[in-house]
């Protein structure tokens, strides 16, 4: 069987990571064309509509999270199928698709977990920046160019396993499937999956940026009491804005003794997980969602851990299954109760992505989303 003509496409690659910021002047991203190699077997290729940025991106880009590069990035995206591998049945050629970056094996000890513990084979992949074939399929100047957590949504196409992408109805824009695929699986899963709290429940979010606000959403949405806790005053008005019931800075959380059932912690920061385990109630769940560097160490209490009857969950990419869980927020969506478009605070252009990320890093945007024409993406 001939193999696909590869594609010229254009995407934003990181070149090195750890360069210092601003990113604006070190530009350690840059915007041009590659080659696209045509779908494996199990494979799909996507032309890019929408492209979410995420702490998960910076994290790379900052050095916190080393990847090899060069690496072309973007985890969160949606699109449409245009071409499918030979073995491929549950997609077809025109569906929007949202993409998500953990694939799952359906085959390993953990993929039996229903999302509790991440695909071993799919976390192996994401860690080389390679597919879950083990390949990688674009290249530059004839060299190859890694893959971002098995999406590289930053481009105008992306080749990717038929494991990384779920279909959702037309009636779902870009825009919103490209957030679910990580701000709402993340956040929204750390409370739909793990807490599962009922109305009244008090509900407390630390770190207010996409996962948090996404979480605070979902809670909101199963008529939760939800506390948002932020040291930007700017989100703690968007988070009363979204259905909060109280706003805090963590210092005045703290100090006026505030305490719910379940609090996340979506910062990724030792100590917003030491406020969280700090606010969270007797007999409550502390549920962390946030990636902090690989050095960083948080300082609790056991004792208060035993004596209050209190537990701490760790939740990868919010306990998820995407294929089960992306049509339940679709539909949360689509009734009106999870009103992700809330979450989108501007729309920007590829060749805008080390200014974004600036943004990013300096907590002035809630989720920046890259738009691509479909001129753009023909």
């Amino acid at each position: 069987m001939s193999t696909p003509s590869p594609r010229t496409v254009r995407g934003a690659v990181l070149e090195r990571c750890g360069d210092p910021g601003p990113f604006a002047r070190t530009r350690p991203i840059t915007v041009g064309e590659l080659e696209l190699a045509g779908p494996g077997p199990d494979e799909v290729v996507v032309r890019i509509e929408a492209a979410g940025l995420c702490h998960s991106d910076l994290s790379v880009v900052d050095g916190h999270r080393v990847r090899p590069t060069p690496m072309l990035l973007g985890h969160e995206a949606a699109g449409r199928v245009v071409e499918v591998g030979s073995a491929v049945t549950e997609v077809a050629v025109g569906q929007r698709v949202v993409m998500a970056f953990l694939p799952r094996c359906g085959e390993c000890a953990a993929c039996r977990t229903e999302g509790k513990m991440p695909c071993v084979p799919g976390s192996a992949a994401n860690g080389a920046g390679t597919l879950l074939s083990g390949e990688i399929r674009l290249t530059r100047d004839g060299r190859p160019v890694h893959h971002h957590l098995g999406v590289s949504g930053f481009a105008t196409h992306a080749t990717v396993d038929r494991r990384s992408v779920t279909p959702v109805d037309d009636d779902v824009p870009p825009e919103i499937a490209a957030v679910l695929g990580c701000a709402v699986l993340t956040g929204g899963g750390a409370v739909l999956n793990v807490a599962r709290p009922t109305e009244g429940t008090r509900v407390a979010v630390v770190g207010l940026g996409g996962v948090g606000m996404a979480a605070l959403l979902t809670a909101v949405s199963l008529g939760a009491h939800v506390i948002g806790v932020d040291a930007v005053p700017a989100k703690l008005d968007t988070a009363r804005e979204l259905g909060a019931t109280e706003a805090f800075p963590p210092e005045q959380a703290l100090e006026e003794g505030i305490r719910a059932d379940l609090v996340v912690e979506a910062a990724g920061h030792p100590r917003a997980f030491e406020t969280a385990v700090a606010l969270t109630a007797p007999g409550g769940t502390t549920v962390t969602v946030g990636l902090p560097g690989p050095d960083a160490r948080s300082s609790i209490s056991p004792l208060v851990l035993t004596a209050e009857a209190r537990t701490i969950v760790g939740s990868y990419l919010g306990s998820a299954v995407p294929q089960r869980d992306i049509p339940v927020y679709a539909q949360l969506w689509r009734e009106g109760r999870l009103p992700v478009e809330k979450l989108i605070s501007s729309r920007i252009r590829l060749e805008e992505i080390n200014e974004a990320m600036d943004r990013l890093a300096d907590g002035s945007e809630l989720r920046q989303v890259i738009v691509f024409d479909e001129e753009e993406g023909a």
